[in-house]
């Protein structure tokens, strides 16, 4: 894909809300280790509540998908439905049915600083900014470079992951994993993994590089 449209976003969200599904227990068994272990089952939440906005009343472009999905995260519980409602909800100020690399990289750019400013976390905290800080950065390059939104994506992906696996390695500074010290030491953190499955999500089988 050259551009985004509305058809590539919804099933992007649809991608994204099934690897939530298999990836329930995974994060949930990350969140009991460093918080209080419902980040799995909000994200769930957040996301089936997602798609069945999108259903009931179909978006005309990517923005309003977006949209429907911060929507739905500011309707659920826990420390990140908030935090993530804001995100999506900065990336769906995005406008038009054809979104390039360089209008995405800019919206995704203004909504992590957003969620930076509400959470006052920085890179090295250990959340989920330890994701979106890398993949906004990598889709930005890769905007200013002239490459099509699927290579921007792409390369998001790929920093979001490396981003949320050096969590791992991190003494947490924010949020729940503060309180148990050394002990969140070697885990990754669920909050960037849910953004590292975010972009992950983006890409489509069979898509060229």
């Amino acid at each position: 894909m050259t551009t985004l449209n509305v058809g590539d976003t919804h099933a992007w969200i649809n991608r994204f809300a099934a690897q939530a599904e298999d990836q329930f227990d995974a994060l949930t068994d990350l969140d009991r280790l460093v918080g209080d272990g419902d980040f799995g089952m909000n994200l769930r939440s957040g996301l089936r509540g997602a798609v069945r906005r999108i259903d009931l009343d179909p978006p005309s472009d990517p923005g309003g998908i977006f949209a429907r999905v911060s929507d739905a995260f500011l309707d659920t519980g826990g420390t990140s439905g908030p935090l993530l409602g804001l995100w999506f909800g900065r990336i769906g100020a995005i406008t038009g049915d054809a979104v390039t690399a360089e209008d995405f990289a800019s919206a995704l750019t203004a909504a992590t600083s957003a969620v930076q400013r509400l959470g006052n976390a920085q890179v090295g905290h250990k959340t989920m900014v330890d994701a979106m800080v890398p993949a906004a950065d990598a889709l930005s390059d890769a905007a200013a470079s002239g490459s099509t939104v699927f290579a921007a994506l792409d390369a998001a992906a790929g920093a979001a992951r490396r981003g949320a696996k050096s969590t791992r390695s991190m003494l947490a500074r924010r949020g729940r994993a503060t309180y148990v010290g050394e002990h969140a030491r070697g885990v990754e953190d669920p909050g960037a993994a849910a953004i590292a499955m975010f972009f992950s999500a983006a890409q489509r089988e069979g898509d060229p590089a």
